[in-house]
């Protein structure tokens, strides 16, 4: 008796073996990419670093003290080196993410047909797009304002008796703006994910316009939360998530319009092949 049920269980844990060692080798994958992402980055850290220094360069000219030169300093003998190695990774990670998502989407595509496979296709493609929009929005116009706003706090000048100059660390100001590409990036997946949600069905386009208020005010706290505390970056966050939900709203409509449009076929091709049986 124990002896089908014992071959019962040998038979299902068969296709779970299969996919752990499926997911173990898209996960190997996926760490080797990383691990040589990360090495050319932190092999080019310090030119990169140079390269993300370029927005409070042009903070300075907007500030109007007249040199582009620009004073970061680091307190512990291990800051920088650090510092280097947390580049390292996010650049690492950033370089890696097609590696990821590609051994992601083949773990995941034997599973689905064909037609989701296709609808998924694109999402897949957009998500780095609107990322890379989302980091190039924060390089080249709210770093650049953000550094502008803490500039201007400075107290600096042959007329004052009291020097206040703007030193900032190394790691923290990579900190600012790791933390500010991430939250852009992160942000700018709201289309992406709204839709992904509308095509299963757990959002609808009445849902969202009736919880618009409710995301207006989800907005602004979120970005005072992960942005500065300056009015600047927080305001610079929340306005472009206002504007991505209505994207959003737009882009769910479309959806259902589709749907819709998929369904009535689908209804008159049923009812032309139901009154076809009776003529035959």
């Amino acid at each position: 008796m124990s002896k089908p049920q014992d071959e019962e269980i040998d038979k299902s844990s068969a296709p779970l073996i299969e996919h752990l060692i499926e997911l173990r080798s898209r996960l190997i994958w996926s760490l080797v990419g990383f691990f040589a992402a990360f090495l050319v980055c932190f092999y080019f850290a310090k030119q990169i670093f140079n390269f993300l220094v370029l927005p409070f360069q042009w903070a300075t000219v907007w500030a109007g003290m007249g040199s582009t030169r620009v004073d970061l300093i680091y307190t512990a003998p291990q800051e920088f080196f650090f510092t280097q190695i947390k580049l390292g990774m996010f650049g690492g990670l950033v370089l890696a993410f097609p590696v990821i998502a590609t051994q992601l989407y083949k773990f995941v595509a034997p599973g689905l047909y064909r037609n989701e496979r296709m609808a998924f296709l694109p999402f897949l493609v957009a998500s780095p797009i609107l990322f890379l929009i989302g980091a190039a929005l924060v390089y080249f116009f709210f770093t650049p304002m953000v550094m502008w706003f803490f500039l201007a706090m400075q107290q600096v000048g042959p007329d004052q008796e009291i020097q206040i100059s703007l030193l900032p660390r190394v790691s923290e100001y990579l900190g600012l703006i790791m933390t500010l590409i991430l939250a852009f990036g992160l942000v700018f997946q709201l289309p992406v994910v709204t839709t992904l949600m509308a095509r299963v069905g757990l959002l609808s386009a009445q849902g969202l316009v009736d919880k618009r208020k409710w995301a207006i005010v989800i907005a602004f706290v979120v970005a005072a939360v992960i942005t500065p505390p300056d009015p600047v970056s927080q305001i610079g966050l929340a306005l472009p998530t206002i504007l991505l939900y209505e994207i959003s709203i737009i882009l769910v409509k479309r959806i259902e319009k589709s749907r819709a449009r998929e369904e009535a076929k689908r209804a008159a091709a049923e009812t032309a092949s139901a009154e076809a049986k009776p003529a035959e």
